[in-house]
């Protein structure tokens, strides 16, 4: 469930950072704010589960910037 969220927020982020730039940065926020906070409440558990839980969290949050700022480095290179 977590994994597909985060590919469709990646895919909105990298659509969206791509013609406007400057628009992507909020919910790409957004989105490092929620998945920051699954990473918490997953990280309260004692030793090692503790890291497995959070974990997907922390690789979610790890593609969703370098979607975004895939996007807008795209559009940096564009010629126009």
């Amino acid at each position: 469930m977590v994994v597909v969220a985060v590919v469709a927020v990646c895919a909105v982020l990298a659509v969206l950072a791509f013609p406007v730039p400057g628009l992507s940065r909020r919910p790409e926020r957004g989105t490092h704010r929620t998945l920051g906070a699954g990473a918490r409440a997953g990280g309260k558990a004692p030793g090692i589960p503790g890291r497995l839980f959070g974990k997907p969290f922390h690789t979610g949050s790890r593609a969703v910037s370098r979607s975004g700022s895939a996007g807008r480095r795209s559009r940096g290179r564009m010629p126009f």
